[in-house]
């Protein structure tokens, strides 16, 4: 009589090592929540957090002194901003606690998705390996997408907040399908539906697309299909009644939007490259089941991607994670696939291995976000970004609500302090002067403006501090103290 023979212990080993790997990557993150590094948008969800914290139900625009909404004002930061105002913590504390909870949701989320995908034990860390590190040479960061690199400086964000939401979302989605779930699941799904899409609504794209996808797939009968189109219902009549903004109007944003989203379309293949092995994947998942899940979002994803290129509309390319998340975990199914044989699996999970190693090489520079770039080797040194320096320096004189003065750059950290700029530092579809307050602060900095017509634009906006290059001293401003890069913080005076 056959018997089945235990594991070796090469055999545990090898079952343990995607595990321990993956273990270590949490902490990694988990040590880059103490540093908080500062890039891209924190300033702009910092001081979302710092106006909600002031005014829960009023608080105006997030970055300059005006009364207008803002789709950052979602209900995750509602929460936020609501912990800020009871504890009195700093908005900075406040990010690091949504990190955490961001971080786990993501875990716990990924975890729970894939097990609805295979029952193999190494199949969530792998998927959590390849979602982290299966992208290309070229180092790429972008909130919503998932790299190493990215996550890291992206971790307080909405965005993963949302991604979190979002693998839980389709687990359920998957699991109501299957089981033909009861009326109060369904609508419990149309309120996290609208959940993600208010918190992050790139995010709530790629979930929608995720969770149709599953539908497709699952081919539900006609009761099942009445609960979904009721859990709809309810999510479009939650995000029609959100009072802090008008969530339909952003269909109708400006091309600033699709200005920045450009940049998407470009080296895709030095960027994404190791993804191919994932496309692959799906390749053989298709060819064992025309109806798969994964292989019917991925084409979505591209369906999505492709038509925001040919059209112009380049803020589609914020769906491409509906493309890619699919494909990294096909890439990681693959490897234990029940219907592969032993041979064929370790051949694919060393090409895994390899495109793995790879993907972290790109991204090794993250490791920097917790030691600092002095105690890193040369190599790894080289691969490491250093983060923003902030403007905490200016705020023993910069009070909460002051209107400063600043180029882009500051402008996009200032806010994140307490004070308004003249102009956002950020596409702002919901400010109609926004760029009546961009030329002003073009011209208050351009080389022959004079300074009579400076100091009427800082009368116009209210103006009490000056951000800029020493060149700019003159009348009307007193210098205060400077910062980093020799910026300078001056004073306005009569």
């Amino acid at each position: 009589m056959n018997r089945t023979q235990p594991p070796s212990g090469a055999a545990r080993a090898g079952r343990a090592l995607p595990q321990a790997a993956a273990a270590l990557v949490v902490v990694l993150l988990l040590l880059v929540i103490v540093r908080l590094p500062w890039a891209g948008d924190l300033g702009m969800h910092a001081a979302t957090v710092q106006r909600l914290s002031h005014d829960l139900s009023h608080p105006g625009n997030p970055l300059v002194d005006a009364d207008t909404p803002s789709p950052y004002y979602s209900p995750w930061m509602l929460v936020l901003g609501l912990v800020a105002k009871l504890t009195g913590l700093s908005v900075f504390v406040v990010l690091r606690l949504a990190a955490l909870v961001g971080l786990t949701l993501l875990v716990t989320g990924v975890r729970r998705y894939v097990r609805t995908l295979s029952s193999h034990a190494m199949a969530p860390a792998l998927a959590l390996l390849s979602l982290l590190f299966l992208w290309g040479p070229l180092l790429f960061n972008w909130s919503g997408f998932l790299g190493l690199n990215s996550l890291a400086l992206t971790v307080s964000y909405p965005s993963v907040f949302s991604l979190g939401l979002t693998f839980h979302f389709w687990a359920w989605v998957t699991r109501a399908t299957r089981e033909e779930a009861a009326w109060g699941r369904w609508l419990w799904l149309g309120v996290l539906w609208a959940l993600i899409l208010l918190c992050h609504q790139f995010t709530g794209v790629v979930a929608s697309l995720g969770a149709l996808a599953t539908v497709i797939a699952a081919r539900p009968p006609r009761a099942v299909l009445l609960r979904l189109s009721a859990a709809l219902a309810l999510g479009l009549l939650l995000l029609w009644l959100w009072p802090y903004y008008d969530f339909f109007s952003l269909f109708s944003a400006g091309a600033d939007l699709e200005a920045i989203h450009k940049p998407l379309y470009e080296h895709l293949a030095a960027r994404f490259g190791l993804v191919l092995l994932g496309v692959a994947a799906l390749v053989l998942r298709f060819r064992r089941d025309r109806w798969d899940p994964l292989v019917l979002f991925f084409a979505l994803g591209v369906l999505v991607f492709a038509a925001g290129g040919l059209s112009g509309h380049y803020s589609w390319g914020r769906a491409l994670p509906a493309a890619l998340i699919p494909a990294q975990l096909a890439a990681a199914l693959e490897a234990v696939s029940a219907g592969r044989r032993a041979m064929g699996r370790a051949g694919w999970a060393c090409l895994l291995g390899a495109a793995l190693l790879v993907g972290a090489w790109t991204q090794v520079g993250t490791l920097g976000y917790v030691t600092g770039r002095a105690a890193l080797p040369s190599a790894v040194a080289s691969k490491y970004r250093t983060p923003w320096v902030g403007y905490h320096w200016i705020t023993p004189w910069v009070k909460y609500g002051d209107v400063v003065m600043a180029r882009t750059t500051p402008a996009r950290q200032i806010p994140a302090y307490g004070p308004y700029t003249v102009a956002p530092g950020y596409p702002d579809v919901f400010l109609p002067d926004s760029a009546r307050r961009e030329d002003a602060v073009a011209r208050y900095f351009a080389a022959g403006t004079s300074s009579a017509d400076r100091a009427g634009i800082l009368r116009e906006y209210g103006v009490k501090w000056v951000v800029g290059p020493k060149s700019l001293a003159g009348p009307g401003l007193r210098k205060v103290t400077v910062g980093p890069a020799s910026q300078v913080l001056y004073r306005v005076v009569p």
